[in-house]
């Protein structure tokens, strides 16, 4: 079942890409492997897996010393302050950076290890309650104060959308953050580049890729349903 749903994830991809004449190349699949048991993890990364992405620190911590040192590890949930220092040295990316105070503790960790962070800005485009982010208007004021953190460099923007039936819905929200992080990438604003657009899950990913989505993050369409945490919802 894995390989047949990573085909077809892998299908919709390439079209995505063609459909919005962009190269299979620009685009980044993240299997989001969250709850999943580091042998469903084994049999993804025997199909050619390469990119995990996480929820929780602890789940990433236990996987990424289970399984082979080629993967590269990304932290896709919402990262508390006191949690930063288990994964600093983990994690190829970090997608969900709402506040300057977990951007702080992100740069202090990093500076004890001597090491460069890379994170995206979480925006919450859709001005969703429920949702983590900062609001898009606030995003190029955010950037600036990140820019003077020595030890941290953003590479990018990172949005949830709403969960919809429909993925035509979303588009508007996946464009507003392409518009955004284009209008940021002209300030040419230090230690900032604006490369990685983190867009799109298995709902709306193939809307995400054609707004220009770089990377995607994939679990329910690869890996199937999985458990749902205590008062967890919207899992995709």
């Amino acid at each position: 079942m894995l390989k047949h749903n990573m085909d077809q994830v892998e299908e919709e991809i390439c079209k995505a890409c063609e459909r919005s004449g962009r190269s299979r190349d620009l685009v980044t699949l993240i299997a989001v492997s969250k709850t999943k048991p580091v042998e469903v993890l084994q049999e993804a990364y025997n199909l050619g897996v390469r990119v995990f992405g996480e929820n929780k620190v602890q789940e990433l911590s236990e996987k990424s010393e289970a399984l082979p040192d080629d993967i590269h590890w990304h932290m896709i949930g919402h990262l508390q302050t006191n949690k930063v220092k288990y994964i600093i040295d983990k994690v190829d990316l970090i997608h969900s950076v709402d506040s300057f105070r977990l951007a702080e503790t992100i740069e202090r960790e990093a500076a004890k290890r001597n090491l460069t962070a890379n994170i995206l800005i979480e925006v919450n485009v859709a001005g969703e309650e429920s949702k983590f982010g900062i609001k898009p208007e606030e995003t190029l004021d955010f950037v600036y104060k990140l820019s003077e953190l020595p030890h941290i460099c953003v590479k990018g923007l990172m949005t949830i959308a709403p969960f919809v039936e429909n993925q035509e819905e979303n588009r508007p929200i996946f464009a507003r953050l392409r518009k955004l992080s284009v209008d940021i990438e002209r300030k040419n604003i230090h230690n900032t580049t604006m490369g990685i657009l983190s867009m799109g899950m298995t709902n709306d990913y193939q809307t995400a890729i054609e707004e220009g989505a770089t990377m995607i993050r994939v679990g329910t369409g690869i890996f199937g349903a999985r458990d749902v945490y205590p008062g967890q919802t919207n899992v995709r």
